[in-house]
């Protein structure tokens, strides 16, 4: 049996776990630059806070109704992320982590207690040792997990843990839950299946999934037999190399200046070498573009660069992508976003060397490792380049930002008694 565990409005939760002041009470979390609400609590979505739509549009809705307001805390969210992750593994013989809140279990099977019984233990371990709440769905294939998983979200009796074990069960719920709700079927295959008749999960489930596959794809095929209880999807206990890492971000304020664009490039550029360096990646390709938006009007202009070798030295691809950014760069411009790209990665294991082209030396790799491993072991930025800036203004606004409480000394919580 597959168990997803989901956490509940896993951005809000983190705010409170530290700050008992909040507990109970309505609070929203803002996306980048405070620009949208992307996160609520139960309690705020008991008032009526809209989500996904530009704060300052519902900002005085949101305060009227006393809501606490955080910006994202990025680092925080993904410390108690971690946290929770690895206290769900003792409870699973292998663990897929599928996001930043999620992740699915391959469970022991019933020797440690009932399904609802372990549901229910990694519900409370969780609660007590992270005061993280979760709702645990469980059934015999990812797609029917997570089915229950909804189920158990959205039916107050089943006390946050919902196990489909017999087809009875999975048959009565796929019947009210609309084609929408089913993992991997978009707008425009419901949409597709409305017109051949197929309305809910129920019917979908009992279509010929032969008849389907070559209609629409071996994906939906597979969907359909997921949802009669035959797993066709295993455990991604090791994720595929990513073909292509995106670093974008937009400013706190419009740009003008050269300078401060070629910061930005630079420090996305560092951000995007380090996540291609945890997967053994190397690249020649790189992309760089900046978008701004004037009097109604869009203004984008990119380039690619072609690098002389497959490289993952921050250094270089750094100094690249700023020069990128200054044959794009045009005065009078306000510029409100700046992105990097690197792209048709490649692993060290497939590496092709070339006896007559210049190759990545080991001192380069070398250095790059140390410097992985100093940031991993005393936090983000202790070892960066000098052309990222000091402190620029830049970034993004974070105005409501909660403290570090598990990766800053000066802002771990202190007990009084």
């Amino acid at each position: 049996m597959f168990a997803l565990v989901d956490c509940n409005t896993f951005y809000a939760s983190c705010e409170a776990i530290f700050n008992p002041a909040v507990r109970g009470k309505p609070i929203v979390v803002l996306s980048n630059n405070d620009g949208c609400i992307i996160s609520r609590n139960k309690e705020a979505k008991a008032l009526g806070i809209p989500g996904m739509l530009p704060f300052f549009q519902v900002r005085k809705q949101v305060e009227e109704a006393g809501c606490h307001i955080f910006s994202s805390n990025y680092e925080l969210y993904g410390d108690i992320s971690a946290r929770v992750m690895t206290l769900m593994e003792p409870f699973a013989t292998e663990m897929e982590v599928y996001s930043i809140d999620e992740a699915f279990l391959r469970l022991p099977g019933e020797r440690f207690g009932t399904y609802h019984e372990q549901g229910h233990a990694i519900k409370d371990m969780l609660w007590q040792q992270v005061r993280m709440p979760v709702c645990s769905g469980i059934a015999p294939s990812k797609t029917l997990s997570k089915l229950a998983n909804h189920a158990a979200k959205k039916i107050p009796r089943l006390n946050g843990v919902c196990v489909l074990d017999k087809p009875e069960k999975w048959e009565w719920l796929l019947q009210r839950i609309p084609l929408d709700d089913i993992w991997g079927i978009g707008g425009r295959i419901k949409k597709r299946l409305n017109d051949m008749g197929i309305y809910n999960g129920l019917q979908l489930a009992q279509s010929d999934a032969r008849w389907l596959r070559r209609r629409f794809s071996v994906v939906l095929e597979k969907t359909i037999r997921e949802l009669n209880g035959e797993p066709c999807m295993d455990l991604e206990l090791e994720p595929e190399p990513k073909k292509e890492i995106i670093c974008s971000r937009s400013f706190s304020y419009k740009v003008t200046e050269l300078h401060e664009l070629q910061q930005a490039a630079s420090l996305y550029a560092s951000r995007a070498c380090e996540k291609m360096r945890k997967q053994n990646g190397l690249t020649a390709n790189l992309w760089v573009y900046l978008e701004s938006f004037q009097a109604g009007q869009r203004f984008y202009r990119h380039r690619f660069v072609k690098l002389p070798q497959l490289t993952n030295d921050t250094r270089l691809i750094a100094r690249a992508c700023a020069d990128a950014v200054e044959s794009i760069y045009r005065e009078g411009i306000r510029y409100k976003k700046c992105g990097i790209g690197l792209l048709d990665l490649c692993t060290r294991k497939f590496e092709q060397r070339d006896f007559f082209a210049p190759q990545q030396s080991d001192k380069s790799r070398t250095l790059m490792h140390t410097v992985d491993r100093i940031n991993e072991r005393y936090g983000r930025y202790t070892v960066q380049l000098a052309n990222t800036g000091i402190q620029p203004k830049w970034l993004m606004s974070r105005n409501f930002k909660s403290p570090a409480y598990t990766t800053r000394w000066a802002d771990i919580p202190v007990v009084r008694c």
